[in-house]
């Protein structure tokens, strides 16, 4: 059973959405469930600080020893930060997605996509868990 954390958003596509303090800058990154789907992730290619993404676009990819996948920015925005220890040591994915393991923070352009992604039961649901 994947670990779904309760104060976390959800995308379709198995990206979480963290809102923290400044809740115009949300931090993003895979889903419990989608780095044990993956297996082992060797490497991530991320954005560069400053791009921007619309709703549902690809902000990078995601290699794994089985498969490559893109990832999808689960809101609008501007990139404000990524995570440069991916570089060095992307297996932290499967390891502590969660928390070390995060990717990108958004600066999200448009609030209200927030409330078109999934809260953690309906996740749940979506996994079929």
């Amino acid at each position: 059973m994947s670990n779904v954390p309760e104060h976390l958003l959800y995308s379709e596509e198995h990206e979480y959405v963290l809102k923290e303090g400044d809740s115009s800058v949300v931090t993003i990154g895979i889903t419990d469930y989608a780095q044990g789907e993956l297996g082992d992730v060797v490497y991530v290619d991320l954005p560069a600080v400053g791009d921007t993404f619309d709703q549902g676009a690809v902000f990078g990819t995601i290699e794994a020893v089985k498969a490559v996948s893109e990832l999808f920015a689960p809101v609008s925005g501007k990139v404000v930060e990524i995570n440069e220890a991916l570089e060095a040591d992307s297996a932290v994915v499967n390891r502590d997605p969660y928390g070390d393991g995060w990717m990108i923070k958004l600066r999200v352009s448009d609030s209200t996509e927030l409330d078109s992604l999934l809260p953690a039961d309906s996740y749940r649901s979506h996994i079929g868990e």
